[in-house]
């Protein structure tokens, strides 16, 4: 069980501009703050997409009840990653102090049944609070089959969604990466990245952050294949265990979601000196600035020239197949309510589109966020704390907000006002990163807004309807 002292740790993030006001990167937990999702869901939503692993839940079966595909994150090959797999603990295993001895025996037969190449350990709420060691449980069970087992202790108590995200990021720096260098380069390989001029080189990258929601990343990963980008591992978007070991051999990190995991590129720059910059796919600027950071940041001038060809052919291409789209969304008024690294980027996807976004939240952001908004929207701009459906709907209704774009959990209150709504959470259906993702975004708008099933439910009811006086016609008139 993780002591007051090492959660103390984990919330005083240096690279977290909260550090300016306060003492603490991030505000201690508070009665109720879990309500958003607490440290163990935070923990695992980090780490499920590593396709590969075996992903354990210790505790009762109620912690993984809906742990099974709980995120739209896809996968290119590996499957295992959608077994909710636990302990299943009941009151015998407690009171008879067995839990131990049952986790033991879940991480073997996970290794027998599935063969996977590390088994990840989630503590819980109870298994902590009777004080399970789960680090010892972990290091004999490795010992005894040769598998890396990864404790990532993440009881739910400890906090908030956003302290377990930053517990499973301390959890792969400390266990993970660095256990091994990744596969060399072969020369047969170097034709999947088209060189241009005598100097082309393939740079290893990592993104931090990244979970191919959808499968969007793959929308971006062709043109970072066509600059000669290796990427060494998405944490932890579609990836898998090896290439998680091999993060620290990056010569440059991508922060996509500061807000997640923003410790794992401050540690990695601490210890291997590896540079780092946020950035995000959402929209065409912010796609094509991305781009060019890492370019930047390489120090490649041919990179630097054929990162900038390349934009401006994707940039020309799209914008013209935007064209007749931006027709019908320009002007139109949006009110964004989401978190973290789309509080800013999805608000320059919408201006790219000529939208006009009213209000957006911040209730997940981190003050580099909210300086980014402020940045894109100007300093008058309305900030929402407050995700309360009587708040959002008051939005909507004095800055007549033509659409809400926000999570899933939203989705009722919309409906319910007659507020046309996109999710773009996690449980979306749609991909919307990168150039080609914008694609998917505007025709996913105009979808929404112009569907014929909001004026007909705006409309009163028939039977609300004041009828006609029938109306009498005289002999005389009807002759």
């Amino acid at each position: 069980m993780k002591s007051t002292k090492d959660i103390a740790v984990l919330l005083d993030e240096p690279a977290c501009e909260h550090n300016k006001k306060e003492k603490s990167g991030c505000a201690k937990p508070k009665p109720g703050a879990s309500a958003g999702g607490c440290a163990f869901d935070g923990a695992q939503i980090a780490l499920l997409p590593i396709a590969d692993v075996a992903h354990i839940v210790h505790g009762p079966i109620a912690c993984a009840g809906s742990s099974w595909d709980n995120r739209g994150t896809r996968s290119s090959g590996a499957t295992l990653y959608r077994i909710g797999m636990t302990t299943d603990l009941t009151e015998q295993d407690i009171v008879m102090g067995r839990a131990e001895k049952r986790l033991f025996h879940a991480i073997k037969q996970a290794i027998d049944t599935y063969a996977p190449p590390a088994v990840f350990i989630y503590n819980t709420c109870v298994p902590a609070l009777i004080g399970d060691d789960i680090n010892a449980v972990c290091k004999s069970a490795q010992e005894r089959w040769g598998v890396p087992v990864v404790p990532i202790d993440s009881a739910g108590f400890y906090g908030t969604k956003n302290l377990g995200n930053r517990i499973a990021g301390d959890a792969m720096v400390n266990h993970v990466i660095g256990t091994r260098d990744p596969d060399p380069l072969p020369e047969a390989d170097r034709s999947n990245f088209p060189a241009v001029s005598a100097n082309f080189k393939v740079h290893d990258v990592n993104l931090v952050g990244e979970y191919n929601i959808a499968g969007e990343f793959w929308h971006v990963l062709p043109l970072l294949d066509e600059l000669g980008l290796r990427i060494l591992c998405t944490l932890s978007g579609d990836a898998r265990f090896r290439e998680v070991q091999t993060m620290h051999k990056a010569e440059v990190n991508m922060m996509v979601c500061s807000k997640a995991m923003v410790n794992v590129a401050r540690k990695l720059n601490q210890q291997y000196g590896t540079p780092w910059f946020e950035g995000s796919f959402y929209g065409i600027t912010d796609t094509s600035q991305s781009l060019r950071d890492f370019a930047k940041a390489l120090k490649d001038d041919d990179l630097t020239a054929r990162t900038e060809a390349l934009i401006l052919r994707e940039e020309t291409q799209i914008r013209t197949e935007l064209e007749p789209w931006k027709e019908r969304l320009k002007g139109k008024r949006v009110l964004l309510f989401t978190g973290g690294v789309k509080s800013w980027s999805v608000i320059s996807a919408l201006q790219d589109l000529g939208m006009v976004v009213v209000a957006t939240g911040t209730k997940k952001s981190t003050e580099e966020d909210k300086a980014r908004i402020r940045e894109l929207m100007g300093e008058d701009t309305v900030m929402i704390d407050d995700g309360s459906p009587k708040a959002l709907l008051k939005i909507v209704h004095d800055y007549k907000a033509d659409i809400l774009i926000a999570g899933g959990r939203n989705m009722y209150t919309a409906l319910k006002a007659k507020v046309p709504f996109l999710d773009i959470n996690q449980e979306r259906e749609f991909g919307y990163e990168g150039y080609r993702g914008m694609l998917e975004l505007v025709r996913q708008l105009a979808l929404t807004i112009e569907s014929p099933v909001w004026e007909a439910v705006r409309a009163p009811a028939p039977w609300k309807v004041k009828p006609q006086s029938a109306v009498r016609t005289t002999p005389e008139e009807y002759a």
